[in-house]
């Protein structure tokens, strides 16, 4: 039976990472008693480990839960900055937000982000301040700075507290009076967006969506707009948390759909679903194709492991298809795979869901990002997401790199040691706002080559772990960028290849030579370790022979017999220098791989 529009409310909850989100939706659930006091447990939405280890989220959940003759669906949102997407379609699928924020630390800069979207989609937000069973808490401060910043008056948020159940019936109360109920006409063409998707081994692809408008029946044969192809129902319903199957779903109902797809990227997050007959002719806007941001090789530790790695990756693809990944080759790493992603916290997860989910050992190359170069007499630019595939020197043109903006929020002690950071790394600074005497925001346009590496991290110790920072794409721009190679004996090893600012090319050169000289064990021969930029060595340190004591059964007699063996050595290990292949250690390309992280 379809439910009656006037009676439903659609919300997401958006907060910063570790707000009590998760929590807030725990606490929802048990007062809803949409769960069994038994079956209950922490973090109830988040399904996968690592979500529960780090304390984020990674795949949006959505559960429909009854409150005083009203069904609420609550849309879980990815609270992290790579996942910036699949945010914005979760909240297409809403009418409202419930906005919350810590009473002992105020606004970060992902609340903001996803406010700014909330604002920009039109959606009713309701501002609630958590956690305010804490010592530290502040609510009549924040509750300012709130107002300051978006404007929200201070006596309209509420004061909750997520882990003690303080606050939260009244909260729902709130979301049915001030969060509209949606619209959506019956009679129309059915038009359905999907916003989250999920691989079932046993079903295929589960996808959560929402009904815009028209009814989806479980009879239906459906088109998936974008994707252009054609499925029937297999089965329809609502999450209570646990699936519970309905024949029909109506306008702003929320529910999952499977039809038996076997493919992730067949519905993809922003996805529009209507009927094979008389369905609608447009889809919903806001569609965007995951464009991967950085770039990095994957190889197994063990050669043997090879395919082992291309079978984990179609496996993790099933349930993600935001991430890209296509074979290629190393000479000093062997096969393996080249892989795209949204960001380094995407990166960072795939990389430990296939150690922790397929027991891989893996090596990771420093992360990179696509380059556009221009090469001399060609109107075209190519393409370039591998230090290894750099044209030589003397036929680019130009070289264009992607920049970002990007908003940080920090305690104004901080201010100064912000800055420095920002300018180290090449922004250029375009605003600085007080939000309260204490706050101060950062806006700067910063290449993305330079936050990959390990920004946030240096964000977060030279500001004792108090700045949040969040960011979007800002188009490309033309840099000074040269390909720095390392050569072992003469030989480039294309695994420590870097494209770097030519500024910082010598530092970055002369660190690298100078770790891969502790690095590499001896050798029977001199081994030169060089740095160079287009053919120039610019940093250079060698690794001593290691001698063999030819003289060890010359005990006294004629000094010349001795010379004459030393000779001999000598003419060895020139032969041998020549031809010789210098042997480098695994551990030696995960600890200067480390090292570019970690710079």
């Amino acid at each position: 039976m379809m439910l009656e529009t006037a009676k439903i409310r659609n919300l997401s909850v958006i907060a910063h990472i570790d707000h009590g989100k998760s929590t807030l939706s725990d606490r929802i659930l048990e007062l809803t008693k949409a769960v069994d006091p038994r079956e209950m447990r922490e973090q109830y939405l988040d399904s996968m480990d690592i979500e529960r280890e780090r304390g984020i989220t990674i795949k949006a959940q959505n559960v429909r839960v009854s409150w005083k003759g009203y069904t609420l669906h609550l849309i879980d949102t990815p609270g992290h900055v790579d996942f910036g997407y699949e945010v914005s379609r979760s909240l297409a699928a809403c009418e409202g937000v419930v906005l919350l924020v810590d009473a002992s630390q105020g606004i970060e800069a992902q609340t903001l982000a996803n406010c700014y979207l909330a604002i920009e989609s039109d959606l009713e937000i309701v501002a609630v301040l958590n956690k305010i069973d804490l010592p530290a808490a502040d609510p009549e401060r924040y509750a300012a700075e709130i107002e300051t910043v978006l404007g929200i008056p201070a006596e309209s948020i509420l004061r909750v507290s997520a882990k003690t159940g303080q606050g939260v019936a009244e909260l729902l109360d709130a979301v049915v009076e001030r969060i509209p109920a949606p619209k959506g006409d019956a009679n129309a063409p059915l038009r359905a967006l999907i916003f989250d998707s999920l691989y079932d081994q046993y079903r295929g692809v589960v996808s959560s969506i929402r009904i815009m408008d028209g009814k989806l029946k479980s009879s239906d044969r459906l088109r998936f707009m974008q994707a252009n192809s054609f499925h029937g129902v297999e089965e329809i319903g609502a999450r209570m948390p646990v699936p519970h199957p309905v024949d029909e779903l109506g306008p702003g109902e929320v529910g999952y759909l499977i039809t038996g797809i076997k493919d992730i990227g067949q519905a993809r997050s922003g996805e529009t679903v209507t009927t094979a007959e008389r369905g609608a002719t447009e889809p919903l806007e806001g569609y965007r194709h995951p464009k991967p941001m950085v770039f990095c090789g994957l190889y197994p530790v063990d050669g043997d492991e090879f395919e082992d790695l291309r079978e984990s990756l179609e496996k993790l693809r099933l349930n993600d298809s935001s991430f890209s990944y296509d074979p290629e080759t190393s000479l000093a790493l062997g096969f393996g795979f080249r892989c795209g992603f949204l960001g380094l916290l995407h990166m960072e997860i795939v990389r430990e869901r296939l150690e922790r989910e397929f027991n891989l050992s893996l090596i990771a190359t420093a992360p990179s990002v696509e380059y556009r170069v221009h090469l001399v007499g060609q109107p075209e630019f190519i393409v370039v997401d591998n230090p290894s595939e750099m044209p030589a020197a003397q036929s680019v043109a130009k070289i264009e790199e992607p920049f970002l903006k990007i908003d940080i929020l920090t305690p104004t002690e901080f201010t100064g040691a912000v800055m420095d950071l920002c300018q180290t790394r090449r922004g250029e600074m375009l605003q600085m706002n007080y939000i309260s005497p204490e706050r101060v925001e950062l806006n700067y346009r910063i290449p993305l080559a330079e936050v990959v590496m390990d920004f946030f991290d240096a964000l977060k110790s030279r500001t004792k772990g108090y700045a949040s920072l969040d960011y979007e794409a800002d188009g490309y721009a033309e840099s000074d960028l040269v390909k720095l190679d390392i050569l072992l004996n003469s030989a480039p090893v294309d695994a420590f290849s870097a494209i770097i600012h030519k500024s910082k090319s010598y530092d970055y050169g002369r660190k690298m030579v100078a770790k891969l000289r502790e690095l590499i064990p001896r050798q029977l021969f001199d081994v030169p370790i060089q740095a160079a930029v287009g053919g120039r060595i610019i940093a250079r340190e060698t690794v001593k022979a290691r001698r063999k004591d030819v003289l060890a059964k010359c005990y006294g007699g004629d000094i010349t017999r001795k010379r004459k063996l030393l000779e001999k050595q000598k003419e060895g290990k020139k032969r041998m220098k020549n031809i010789g292949r210098v042997e480098v250690p695994q551990e030696a390309f995960i600890s200067a791989l480390r090292l570019e992280e970690g710079n």
